[in-house]
């Protein structure tokens, strides 16, 4: 078996495929080229207006999704036209309930301001008026005129009493009647000597003079009522007078805008109606309370839209989304009015695109909920959580709803996408829309320099130094490495960036023009000397000896495996020495971890894969008789996944066969229960932290990997790996099969069935087999032959429901 070569362990890019100097040669390219599949999802469902074709973005988290789609967005809504201005009015009717106000883009700050510039007009213009002459003379005309009835309907009794010989008098108490003695009144002494005829005539001509005086005296409320509909007849004539011409003037200026000549209207009515609060002000309605009632409180102001809106709300919780309604307080009361009203994201968006956090909308209370009402109602409904759910009794305001027309667009990962998609049966008719961003594009010779092109817009973008072709290159195979592979370039252009801008700050270190590779490798050195504190003390416990690891000899039953130990956005590889034991029993193959519930269910399924590969490997025609164990030596924490499944294949057939494992040699890769290889994931750190330690612990020559063959393709491996390749030191064979696997790691080929499934005589194989055979022959010595197969067949079934 041949060892791969330095040049198939690292894909290079070379400079020469390049035809600019520096990428300040290179036009801007937009972000979402190569994500075809995402943009025309964008592009559909963009366009499509009908309901629920809201979208969502799925992505990893380092895709940069905000910054493409904002973009994007941004750049269609400039051909969409700008939705209209949306303002609260009060409502004259019914206070609780303010109306909106919807008017095309920009007429909202001059609506305002026209109405800003009435009041303002209204409130010097009406105080003048009535203290001006005019209205003082002819209020006192009328209060003059009132008076003077008044005192004619008191003078007529009088004259009607003076005729009978009776005068009528004023007291402090009112009005009273007493018998006349020439012009003065007579005195009870001289009443008294009348006869009592003449008495009795005064007195009944006294009481119907006091039934004339009552029905006089009441026609004073009746005349006083008439002097206070005069007066308001006059003041409602004066204001009319005042209010006339600016009102008609706004009511001409904004025809065919009924809403807005409704509030007119309103107004013109209210000054009317109110009109003596300007003369003797209440304490509820104040003339400043009139004229802030026919304010606007202009809530979204689209004046200075370019288009459609494009918003993002970075913490979408329920008001942030549906707005609010303040309060103030006053004298120890909270009160609020419709000009305390704010605006959410859904107002500023409306008529546009509302982009979204779907992780951030669902971590807070009843945002998701409320996002999905307004969406099903097709109207924004502005009110308190409480409010929404019935648990504040207390009375506040019940704004208008607005009516709705917006793309709302969710950012998110995809597994968030598919537990929305299983466990909420409104999202998919909400958001029947997904743009799937690429995680990964295709390296090859068309994509390079359009990945050039990329680099050189996200420099430009974050105003960067531009990068020469040898940092181009650099910054290429670095993608290939967080790619994972040889083919492919990482999409994610977060992480892109942020290796630009560190590549630039090395370069302003050393004074230089351009970001060249040395800039780009010392940038990814950094990061990774930064990240690489546990890794070091990881690998320094094996180094010392305090996790016992051997990487010289020859040992029965154990292999040196490679796991990969990932924290945040960085992994590393650390070699595991993996045991194995056998001893005749019923075929029961222990997983040491799974017993231990330290193995996750992937390892535990990879085990009993490996368990059937060897029976039908070995004993084929008769029960397997074995009590094997599998175990990760001095491994505290979790196991998981199936990459440790040939080296445990090996290490169990080297503890059956009694052959020694090279422990210069360290395995990963997965195996199918035909004996095949099958690739794993992490092969790059893997590889590099068994290298690692080797160098520490005396040197790496003579040691080796072995790893699937359907992995070379994933090899980007640094160069310390690769010069050590090409000097011969450091081996890595690519394996399709166990038994190449077998041959590498004991030294010997392990022998290759006849026609009969007979192994050469001698061969590893043949010893597993006579070994096997050893063992079925004990069992069947220990517990006899009428037990046999129960015991056997009991093995075969716990092995299978592990």
């Amino acid at each position: 078996m041949t060892p791969l070569d330095a040049s198939q362990v690292y894909r290079a890019c070379p400079e020469e495929a390049f035809d600019f100097e520096d990428t300040s040669e290179l036009e801007s390219l937009d972000l979402l080229s190569g994500h075809e599949r995402a943009r025309d999802a964008l592009d559909f469902g963009t366009s499509m207006r009908n309901e629920g074709f809201n979208l969502y973005v799925l992505g990893h988290s380092g895709h940069g999704k905000h910054h493409m789609v904002e973009r994007f967005l941004t750049e269609r809504s400039r051909h969409e036209p700008s939705p209209p201005d949306i303002a609260y009015r009060f409502n004259f009717d019914d206070p609780s309930r303010p109306r909106h106000l919807r008017l095309p883009s920009g007429m909202g700050r001059v609506l305002r301001a026209d109405i800003e510039q009435l009041v303002e007009e209204l409130r010097t213009a009406i105080p003048a008026l009535f203290e001006g002459d005019e209205y003082q003379n002819r209020l006192h005309e009328l209060k003059q005129a009132m008076g003077e009835r008044q005192r004619d309907a008191i003078e007529a009794v009088r004259r009607e009493a003076r005729e009978l010989d009776i005068l009528l008098l004023s007291t402090p108490n009112g009005f009273t009647f007493a018998p006349a003695e020439g012009d003065a009144m007579m005195s009870p002494q001289a009443y008294e000597k009348l006869p009592r005829d003449e008495r009795e005539r005064i007195e009944r001509t006294v009481e119907v003079l006091q039934k004339t005086l009552s029905q006089a005296i009441r026609q004073m409320p009746r005349l006083a009522k008439q002097l206070r509909e005069q007066i308001k007849a006059l003041n409602e004539e004066m204001l009319q007078s005042v209010i006339d011409a600016p009102l008609t003037e706004l009511e001409e200026r904004y025809n065919g805008h009924d809403d807005v000549k409704d509030h007119l209207q309103a107004i013109r009515r209210a000054l009317l109606q109110h009109g003596d609060s300007f003369l003797q002000p209440e304490p509820d309605i104040t003339p400043e309370t009139i004229f802030n009632r026919f304010l606007l409180n202009l809530i979204v102001d689209n004046k200075s839209c370019d288009g459609a809106p494009v918003v993002y709300v970075d913490l979408p919780t329920h008001p942030h989304l549906v707005g609010r309604i303040e309060q103030y307080v006053h004298n120890g009361t909270l009160l609020t009015d419709f000009s305390l009203i704010r605006a959410g994201g859904l107002h500023r968006a409306n008529g546009g695109y509302l982009l979204l956090d779907a992780r951030a909308l669902m971590m807070h209370s009843g945002a998701w909920e409320t996002l999905k009402r307004v969406l099903r109602a097709g109207e924004i409904r502005t009110e308190s959580l409480e409010q929404t759910y019935g648990l504040m009794n207390t009375i506040t305001l019940e704004p208008e709803p607005v009516p709705l027309d917006v793309k709302v667009v969710l950012l998110g990962e995809r597994h968030l996408y598919y537990e929305l998609c299983q466990h909420d049966p409104d999202f998919l008719e909400l958001f029947k829309v997904q743009a799937d961003l690429e995680d990964e594009l295709n390296r090859n010779h068309g994509n390079q320099p359009l990945y050039a092109r990329m680099i050189a817009t996200l420099a430009r973008e974050a105003t960067l130094r531009p990068l020469d072709r040898s940092g181009v290159a650099a910054a290429i195979e670095r993608a290939s490495r967080l790619a994972d592979d040889q083919e492919k370039l990482v999409a994610r252009h977060r992480v892109l960036s942020d290796l630009l801008q560190e590549a630039d700050h090395w370069a302003d270190r050393n004074g230089a023009k351009v970001i060249s590779r040395a800039h780009v490798e010392k940038a990814v050195e950094q990061q990774l000397w930064r990240a690489s504190r546990l890794h070091e003390l990881s690998h320094e416990r094996i180094t010392r000896g305090t996790v016992a690891i051997e990487f010289e000899g020859s040992r029965i039953g154990q292999v040196n495996g490679l796991t990969v130990l990932s924290m945040g956005d960085y992994a590393f590889g650390q070699p595991a020495r993996i045991t194995a034991t056998a001893r005749p029993g019923p075929g029961h193959v222990v997983d040491i971890e799974r017993e231990a519930r330290l193995g996750g269910r992937i390892h535990s399924k990879a085990v009993m894969i490996l368990s059937r590969c060897l029976s039908s490997r070995y004993a084929p025609d008769v029960p397997l008789s074995l009590s094997a164990s599998l175990a990760f030596e001095q491994s505290y924490g979790g196991v998981e996944g199936d990459s440790a499944s040939v080296a445990e294949a090996c290490a169990l057939i080297s503890a059956i066969a009694r052959v020694g494992i090279d422990q210069r040699l360290a395995v990963t890769g997965s195996i199918d229960q035909q004996g095949n290889v099958q690739a794993v994931g992490g092969v790059n750190e893997k590889i590099e932290g068994f290298f690692d330690v080797c160098r520490a612990r005396g040197g790496v020559k003579g040691h080796g990997i072995l790893l699937p063959a359907a992995n070379v393709a994933h090899l980007m491996l640094k160069r310390d790996v690769r010069d050590a390749i090409e000097a011969g030191d450091f081996r890595i064979y690519a394996i399709e099969k166990l038994d190449q696997a077998l041959e590498r790691l004991v030294g010997e080929p392990p022998g290759n069935p006849d026609k009969n499934g007979h192994y050469p005589e001698g061969s590893v194989n043949a010893r597993v087999m006579a070994r096997l055979a050893s063992f079925h022959r004990a069992v069947k010595k220990r517990v006899g032959p009428d037990r046999e197969d129960d015991v056997l067949h009991d093995g075969e079934e716990r092995n299978d429901n592990e």
